[in-house]
């Protein structure tokens, strides 16, 4: 229990054991018992890693991405991309996606439990109507009249009404409020995901794509090197060891494929799950890498920002603020509870004369109850309480930590994936270029056509790597977006997630 806790439970035990005076004190004033909940401190660091933060990446591509300190995120962030063919898909993905309409449902729900709480706040009318045939007997109280059967018609309206002396009422529709917030930062956080997750896989099935044409063009050169290097072994210009060399080349890119045609099969039916179809009722968005542009200008909030942006943040204040209030409703229930009710009606042996006059009956009356034993039920639901705060507060701080490390750890991807795509296209260029001139070489008669087959396939094989980093700087790129909170709060993305 953290130290806030137990001075709020010494200070409620002494209240209760040597303080008669505060409870006749609460009734007549009112009170609301608890702790009031108070936001969480916003982080104070400067940045997201201990060595700062880079504010620009390398030129990889021809492109070098700045980091915007301070900069506030678009709500369609995506279109950052500049794709008409992402726009549609996220847009019918955030139409469709069925986790996304379960969260509103809930956040719904949330909602009519909220207004359903108000309703204590009010007196309680009810309205009865009882019809009795019953049989009296005057003998019980020693007469010797006959025994009458007769009908009793009784109509009558109630009114009760609970005073909230202590705040018990009122703290537990704090904790509803609390608990609808909670349902609205997870809808938006399903939203977060949804549009994180659909970009994703349409990177990745353009990727997926790529490289499944880059490898069937690598094992159509292998083969026509292995019917090559078998004519030159019938010739007897070389070992027959140098075709089971390029065979064995040939069988481990052929096995490849495949597990490339699986991944984009899975991207594809993932998507088709994602807009809310199942993958006989879709058709894939596919596009090409080359048709998505790498966003150069990346807004990145300031730590203090993050957690009034972060979903998962937000959610997790609002675990933590229906905790605490809840504290208020388990301490409120130590206290007494005080209600009213009063009643008016009619009642008659004959259901025409029940409105007469002389037939009203009417009744008031208070209650007044307070807890003397219950084996300790009372005091260790508090406890229980308290330590449920306890619980969601170290909850948040972890949200937050990771929340950072997402941040931190996105950041530095990105650094590292504009070097590795530095590398990898001085690779690809140098491969380019020698297969330029290899290829004149043998346009000049200088070089046999298998030497330029096994420079063709160099070339091949530093395009594939060259796409693969591509497309994991474009997935690193939607992971900062996603890390920072996806421009929920702006409106056109709020308007969405309600």
């Amino acid at each position: 229990m953290s130290a806030k806790n137990k001075r709020v439970s010494q200070t409620m035990t002494h209240g209760l054991i040597l303080k008669p005076a505060v409870p006749l004190l609460a009734l007549l004033t009112g009170c609301t018992l608890g702790p009031d909940f108070v936001q969480p401190e916003a982080p104070k660091q400067a940045g997201y890693s201990q060595t700062g933060d880079q504010t620009d990446t390398l030129a990889a591509g021809g492109i070098a991405q700045h980091f915007q300190k301070g900069g506030k995120i678009s709500a369609d962030w995506w279109q950052l991309f500049k794709s008409a063919a992402l726009d549609k898909v996220v847009k019918a993905a955030i139409t469709n996606n069925l986790s996304l309409q379960a969260a509103q449902a809930n956040l719904r729900q949330s909602q009519a439990t909220l207004q359903a709480g108000y309703g204590i706040f009010f007196p309680q009318v009810d309205i009865g109507f009882t019809p009795v045939r019953q049989r009296f007997s005057p003998a019980r109280f020693g007469s010797a009249t006959k025994a009458s059967v007769f009908n009793l018609y009784t109509i009558s309206s109630t009114v009760s009404y609970t005073l909230d002396v202590f705040g018990g009422e009122r703290r537990g529709v704090e904790s509803l409020e609390a608990q609808q917030d909670i349902q609205h930062y997870t809808a938006l956080a399903t939203y977060l995901s949804l549009t994180g997750n659909i970009i994703n896989t349409v990177i990745a099935g353009a990727a997926y794509q790529a490289e499944i044409e880059a490898t069937q063009q690598l094992i159509d050169i292998l083969n026509k090197q292995i019917e090559i290097t078998v004519l030159q072994v019938q010739a007897g210009t070389v070992p027959y060891v140098s075709v089971l060399s390029l065979r064995s080349q040939l069988s481990a890119i052929q096995a490849s494929l495949p597990a490339l045609q699986q991944k984009l099969n899975q991207a594809e039916h993932l998507q088709a799950s994602l807009v809310g179809k199942t993958p006989a009722e879709w058709t894939p968005v596919s596009l090409k890498l080359s048709e998505l542009t790498l966003p150069s200008d990346i807004p990145l909030s300031l730590p203090s920002e993050l957690v009034r942006q972060r979903p998962d943040i937000l959610s997790a204040e609002a675990q933590l603020h229906s905790d605490s209030a809840k504290i208020g409703v388990a301490t409120a229930s130590l206290f007494p509870t005080i209600s009213l009710s009063a009643s008016y009606g009619y009642n008659n042996t004959s259901l025409a004369d029940l409105f007469v006059n002389n037939g009203n009956i009417w009744a008031m009356a208070g209650n007044f109850a307070q807890p003397l034993f219950h084996g300790g039920t009372l005091w260790y639901n508090r406890k229980a309480a308290l330590e449920t705060y306890d619980h969601s507060l170290s909850s948040y701080r972890q949200v937050v930590i990771s929340a950072f490390e997402q941040v931190a750890d996105t950041l530095k991807a990105l650094e590292h994936d504009a070097q590795i795509q530095t590398a990898q296209q001085q690779a690809l260029q140098t491969s380019e270029e020698a297969l330029g001139i290899i290829n004149a070489n043998y346009q000049a008669g200088l070089v046999n056509y298998l030497q330029v087959l096994s420079v063709n396939s160099q070339y091949q094989q530093a395009r594939i790597a060259y796409l693969q980093i591509l497309a994991q700087r474009f997935q690193d790129t939607v992971g900062l977006f996603i890390a920072l909170g996806g421009g929920w709060n702006t409106e056109p993305a709020v308007e969405k997630a309600k």
